[in-house]
């Protein structure tokens, strides 16, 4: 099949924690006219709805999607776009459908349109009862306890459907927790390693909603970019995998991650008091196995949590002495 160039790209869930940064990103590499933002929210003020083009869609409304593809001529789409662990739990249905059909209809664009590929990422919440905690493998059971979960085994497996049956190039990753020093989380079961670097600065304390040992594979956001930057650009034929790479970073514990907070902000403190998430993260591996990715793209990280907590703070103590800080 070979790998074909990518020219113009449709980013959905382009206002998320992921999207906004990855909107970005591409829009320096590949120009900011061919990177065409779109979210169902309305365009926002600021660089992101001003640099390039974005239009407002629903991704359960196939029509609007193969518009938007038709008048800017995209030859990718990377789909964003979805309902996640947390919020999923509280409307599985809604969850089911926006993530659903938002993936058929992305996939059948790229067929009927002929398009050079599709990137719709996984996640580590594929995984549930019966695999292993450590080191989880590429290949293991899936077993997901969250509809979130649920929706992206069933997207992996229609990623590589679409792969064998319609030749269309569609690609995926697991990502892990990610976290972000410029866009807060939208509503998963990993979005504490987000938040407790803000209370750290703006409070000094901070109320965790998981255990003091929940340990669960994490990235920070420059290597969760690079991660699926690497992965589009990647030449076809290396790839054995499709839908469903495993990528590893760092992993730890909210405990973990407040002693390396302390080493900053000595006076710093977490206390844990565990909701309905809790539940949700003891069904998630607490590292995975990362070796496909590894091996049929390159894939390597480059920040540790020690890296991670000294960028995040530096970034967030600035935009908070600006005024900035949930701006």
């Amino acid at each position: 099949m070979g790998t074909r160039a990518i020219s113009s790209i449709l980013v959905t869930g382009a206002l998320g924690q992921i999207g906004s940064e990855l909107t970005a990103e591409l829009r320096r590499r590949y120009g900011d006219g061919n990177v065409v933002a779109s979210d169902l929210r309305p365009r926002p003020e600021g660089e992101l709805g001003q640099a390039g083009p974005f239009e407002q869609v629903n991704v359960t409304d196939a029509e609007g999607l193969a518009d938007i593809c038709r008048r800017h001529g995209i030859d990718a789409i990377v789909h964003l776009a979805a309902v996640l662990s947390a919020s999923g739990e509280r409307d599985p249905l809604k969850a089911w459908h926006v993530n659903m059909a938002g993936l058929i209809n992305a996939l059948e664009i790229a067929r009927d349109l002929e398009l050079t590929q599709v990137v719709c990422p996984s996640s580590i919440a594929v995984f549930g009862a019966g695999c292993p905690k450590e080191d989880t493998p590429q290949e293991t059971v899936l077993k997901p306890s969250t509809m979130y979960g649920v929706t992206k085994v069933a997207g992996e497996l229609l990623c590589d459907y679409y792969v064998a049956r319609y030749g269309v190039d569609a690609r995926g990753l697991r990502y892990p927790g990610i976290v972000s020093a410029e866009t807060l989380p939208g509503g998963g079961t990993t979005d504490y390693a987000v938040e407790i670097y803000y209370a750290a600065i703006e409070k000094g304390a901070y109320t965790c909603f998981l255990n003091e040992d929940t340990k669960l594979p994490m990235m920070y956001m420059p290597d969760c970019i690079k991660s699926t930057i690497d992965l589009m650009e990647a030449d076809y034929d290396r790839l054995i995998h499709h839908g469903d790479f495993n990528v590893g970073s760092m992993s730890f514990s909210a405990g973990e991650l407040t002693a390396s907070i302390r080493e900053h902000i000595p006076d710093f403190r977490t206390t844990y008091n565990p909701d309905y998430r809790q539940a949700i993260a003891d069904s998630w591996p607490s590292s995975v196995d990362d070796t496909a990715a590894r091996e049929e793209w390159d894939w390597r990280p480059e920040y540790d949590l020690r890296a991670m907590t000294e960028d995040m703070l530096t970034r967030l103590r600035a935009r908070h002495e600006a005024g900035l800080l949930y701006r």
